[in-house]
């Protein structure tokens, strides 16, 4: 059953400033919850600033100069964690290519681990410091203090819906029209326009839960192809001259290719459906849901 509100500005306004301090809990506990690992600390905290980001941009018209600044700032901190999480998602990309069929030998997997292992855990112990939880969770408790002032019951639900299909249009925008010949580039930057869009849907989700989830939940899927084809990008950069796999750059690269390939071709799938709708459609198609539940 849907969640009834008040009001349709109410509405919206609940539901956003709701996600919005649901993320900075998150990311607050990211940062203090001393029974996780570092790494998965850096993971969950990387995750929350993609939330938040995503949150600050679908009101960035709205919030001025102080939604600008805390939207650097949020990529500013998440840029620190970028080594650690790049060699994670060399880990998750290894996993990947840990079928028998994709001709890298399990000695071979089971060494390049054990170094990429090493190598994460030297980034986080130099950038995961009591020091930085400390500033973190600082600029974390401002940011709260910044999400009580802002006026969100102010904002009709029609320029939320616009900011949400130039989100869904940037996206749309972003998707290949030749994936075979898609470079690396090309596939993260739209994963991380379909990052932003998969978290605004989510947003709004409380006000239409059952439609939201199902188109939640398609973008997700994409997501996670597309994460996956750039964890692939991370590990072949590894296997270059000097850096810590080059010894194994030979059987790496076919098998990568290979795995990518299928990356891409379900990718492609996903987001012919994602996408299918023109973007004025698609804002259309959100304003037909506020009116279908006030009328």
């Amino acid at each position: 059953m849907e969640k009834s509100f008040g009001s349709e500005n109410e509405a919206i306004s609940d539901a956003l400033t709701g996600a919005g301090h649901d993320i900075l809990a998150d990311a607050r506990h990211a940062l203090t919850n001393r029974e996780q690992s570092d790494a998965q600390a850096v993971h969950a905290y990387r995750k929350t600033m993609k939330r938040w980001r995503a949150l600050l941009r679908l009101l960035k018209p709205f919030l001025g100069e102080e939604g600008r600044s805390l939207d650097r700032q949020a990529r500013d901190f998440a840029h620190e964690f970028a080594g650690a999480r790049d060699l994670q998602g060399a880990l998750d990309a290894l996993a990947d290519l840990g079928a028998p069929d994709q001709g890298v030998p399990r000695v071979s997997l089971t060494a390049m681990q054990s170094r990429l292992v090493e190598a994460r855990q030297a980034a986080e112990a130099s950038t995961l410091n009591e020091e930085r939880r400390q500033r973190l969770t600082g600029a974390l408790n401002a940011a709260t203090l910044a999400l009580e002032c802002w006026p969100l019951e102010r904002i009709p639900f029609s320029q939320i819906a616009d900011e949400l299909a130039r989100t869904y249009r940037r996206a749309r925008w972003a998707v290949p029209r030749r994936w075979s010949s898609a470079r690396g580039e090309e596939i993260h930057e739209l994963r991380k326009r379909v990052v932003a869009h998969r978290h605004q849907m989510e947003f709004i989700a409380p006000l239409w839960p059952r439609m939201i989830k199902m188109w939640v939940g398609e973008a997700q899927r994409l997501r996670d192809r597309l994460g996956r084809h750039h964890d692939l990008e991370m590990l072949k950069a590894l296997t270059a001259v000097r850096e810590p796999l080059a010894q194994w750059r030979e059987p790496m690269l076919p098998a990568i290719a290979v795995r990518q390939a299928a990356h891409l071709r379900e990718a492609a799938e996903l987001a012919g459906q994602l996408f299918a709708e023109r973007p004025k459609a698609f804002r259309e198609r959100i304003a037909a849901l506020s009116r279908n539940r006030t009328d």
